[in-house]
This record gives C-alpha cells, structure tokens and sequence, in this order.
C-alpha cells in the first residue's frame, strides 16, 4: 500500500495505460516523481515512457491544426512562429530523462537561442552550452543555471569575459588549457578537455565530428601523450559526435570512447556525451538512452551531461510565408517572401527538404510547384512540392519544424529583411517578440 494518494493514482493509471496520466505525472513535485519511478518495476518504467510519448505526440498533433488557423490570419509575413506549449512538451520529456537517471541536460544555444522562451525552458534544465563569448553571456544574462562553454580556439582578449559567464569551459587542445587554465581554476570554473571519440555515423562529412583529420576534439595519440601532465587541472571530458540520432548510435559511440578513453575517467567529476540526440523525437529510444545513462554513471561514479538543442524546440516551431508571384518556366514556380538563401540555409546546405503542412511530394497531389525566395540567387530554390488545389498569389505555406538552426542562421543577403519572430504563449495568446527593420540590416554594415 502507497501512503501517497496522488502517487498512488499516477501508478495505477500507468498500469491501466491512461494516456492522461502523463501529464499528472508531470504536474507532480520533483520528489513524487522520483518516488514514482522508484516504485514501478522495469514494465511500467516502460508503460510510463510510451504513455509520456504518446500524449506528447498528441499534443503536436493538435498543434498543427492551429498553425494551420494562425496562418490564415493576418500575422505579418515572414514569421518563425514557436509554440511555447510545444517547447514545454520536449522539456518535459528531457526532465522525464533526468527522473530517471539524474544526469543533468544543458540546452545549445548554437540551435536555438530564441530568449523569449526560456523562461518555460530553464525551469526544466540545468542550464546552456554555449560556443564563445556571446552565447556564454546569453545564457547567463537569460537563461541562468549552468552554462558550459566549449569553443574550438579562445582568443585573448575574450578569456576573461568568457570566464565571468561560464560555470564550465572545455579545451580543444592541451595547448589552449596550458594558456588559460590556471585562470579558469582560480575562478574556481570547472575545466574539461573535447576528446575525439574515434566513431560516428554522421553521413554528410561536412556535420561529422570524427571526419578525418577534424579539428575537433582531442585525438587519442595527443591525448596519451600529454594527459598526465595535466591530469591535476581536469574535471571532466566532452566528446560529441552525432547529428540528429538515435540511442542506438549513441550506444556504439560510447563503446568507441569508453575503449578509448575509459581507463582517464577515474576520478573526474563529469563526461558530457555532446548533442545530437534526437531525444524529443517520436521514434526516439528513450529506455535505451536511460539504460546507457545509468550503466555509465554506475560504472565510472561520474556525472553524465547531455546538451541536445535541436531536441529542445524538435517541431515546437513553424516558418508562415506568403506566395508573393507565381511564373512559369516550363514548370509552375511559386516566388514565396521567404528565402532559402537568407532565411533556411540548411535547405541548401545540408541539404534538406522541409515539409509543408498540406503538401505532398511532387506529383503526388494534382498541382505541384517549385518553390523559390526572391533574391538574386540562381539557386535560392526551396524544394518542389504538390497541392490538393492550386496555390495563388497571397497563400500562406507553413514550413514545419523551423525553429533551430534557422532563427541562428538568418542573413540580410540582398537587403531581404530577416523574418519576424512570434511566440504562442502557453495561454493561446500571439506575441510578435521581434521584429526587423531597415536599421538592424543597415547597422550589420558598414
């Protein structure tokens, strides 16, 4: 018999597989929610974990249909427009992570640094990692809580403002932890070294961390080598090295890095296994990221990190766009007020096809359309798409999943103005936080 009625109720929901005892259960204190996971065995751990999944995807389900309302609207065109009540579903899920591993998660700024909504988000994290001086002093000023800052090569005269902001930093190179170091220690900032975890699967070679002869993090060979000379100064060890995975991943990964560079690990206080965990998404293998999580901390004694920022706003936000003219060559082309270009530079990079709500792939519905931004660039093409009915001059299309690396990406290339930014606050009610004028293009110049 459970003293606690509240988690008693939660339990016995968990075992009849109510959907709406995922949110009960995330209405509960810290400590209920702890209890319950201590008192469930490994099956309603894992009836815990799909209910949590499934009622968040509900959510975003729903959430689609008002996109869709809000963009018949009258919002002002470009708009990145996030849902806050999305934004706290995914915190919700990485908190659920914490529950039940007591790992700490730390938000990346380079995705996603939209302030407007940390508020919602730093009551479920433990703070930011940031990737120099002006996201290290963001996550301070805005965000709170812990802020880690990994930066490939520190330059002087930005040390000490990067040491007032940051809680962690993390070297590249034992030359740069020799340089600046001993600062970071009388600061009393905690000091970690990126290593090379020596495996990924990262296709495109442009996002892979472990390429050959990447820059990034500490090879083994350099690690021997210098290690023990400094072993006093180092408290923890970063290694990243995927790009929008799964667990699975993870798991050979750190077979890779625990080969590698588990015999160093005695006696630190953390290993932070990077981002790049699609934790948030509907596919995710949350049970296995837990278990990875706990066999590690059991094994090393160690404090693990985990800092995803693409898994933080994971669909939590939309790009609305105005079809703006529509002409033809050969083929019907759709001129949108949105620029791959300047507004989703990812589109060309990656690159990648984002998706619109109600649209199919070409030819799949009875109308298809190139979509393209208005700047001078030959190939500032978005993708090809279909349509149940014929798109016009003065449509809204509503590009889904586009709050990171886009928001952080933007450029004024040809002068276009750079989108504005509305946020659904968790009421319903739309608040444009930023909008753009000539003066923000102008004062980027010259």
């Amino acid at each position: 018999m459970i003293a606690d009625k509240e988690i008693e109720e939660i339990i016995r929901g968990i075992v009849q597989k109510d959907i709406a005892i995922a949110d009960k259960y995330h209405e509960l204190s810290s400590n209920k929610r702890r209890r319950v996971v201590e008192l469930l065995r490994s099956e309603g751990l894992s009836s815990l974990t799909n209910l949590i999944k499934k009622a968040k995807k509900r959510s975003f389900e729903i959430a689609h249909k008002r996109f869709q309302n809000i963009a018949g609207g009258n919002l002002h065109t470009p708009v990145y427009l996030i849902d806050e009540n999305l934004v706290e579903e995914n915190m919700r899920v990485l908190r659920y992570v914490k529950d039940r591993t007591d790992c700490k998660i730390i938000h990346a700024l380079k995705a996603y640094a939209s302030f407007s909504t940390f508020p919602v988000m730093k009551k479920y994290l433990d703070g930011v990692c940031a990737s120099g001086l002006n996201e290290a002093r963001l996550g301070y000023e805005e965000f709170g809580g812990e802020v880690h800052t990994f930066g490939v090569a520190y330059k002087e005269t930005e040390i000490s403002q990067i040491l007032k902001y940051s809680t962690a930093i993390v070297f590249n190179s034992f030359y740069q932890m020799q340089q600046y170091g001993e600062r970071a220690r009388e600061k009393g900032i905690e000091i970690g070294l990126r290593v090379n975890p020596g495996y990924a699967e990262v296709e495109k070679e442009m996002y892979n961390p472990c390429a050959p002869n990447s820059r990034l993090g500490i090879i083994k060979k350099e690690f021997d080598k210098n290690f023990l000379k400094y072993r006093g100064m180092i408290d923890g060890l970063h290694f990243h090295a995927l790009c929008e995975q799964n667990a699975d991943v993870l798991e050979r990964v750190l077979q890779s890095f625990e080969r590698l560079y588990g015999t160093y690990i005695n006696g630190m206080k953390w290993v932070n296994f990077g981002g790049g965990h699609h934790i948030t998404r509907d596919d995710y293998h949350l049970e296995l990221l837990i278990k990875l999580i706990n066999r590690f901390k059991k094994k090393y004694g160690v404090q693990v990190y985990l800092e995803p920022g693409e898994a933080s706003v994971l669909n939590a936000g939309v790009f609305i766009t105005t079809v703006l003219d529509i002409v033809k060559n050969e083929i019907d082309i759709a001129v949108l007020d949105a620029s791959a270009e300047a507004h989703m530079p990812d589109v060309l990079l990656m690159p990648y096809r984002p998706h619109i709500l109600g649209s199919g792939m070409p030819c799949e519905k009875k109308y298809t359309y190139r979509l393209a931004g208005p700047s001078c660039l030959a190939g500032d093409i978005i993708g090809d798409f279909s349509f149940d009915k014929p798109l016009t001059r003065g449509n809204r299309l509503v590009f889904t999943d586009m709050a990171h690396y886009s928001i952080v990406k933007n450029t004024t290339f040809n002068g276009i103005n750079l989108p504005d930014i509305a946020v659904i606050r968790r009421k319903g009610k739309i608040t444009v936080v930023k909008r753009f004028t000539y003066k923000d293009y102008r004062d980027r110049q010259s």
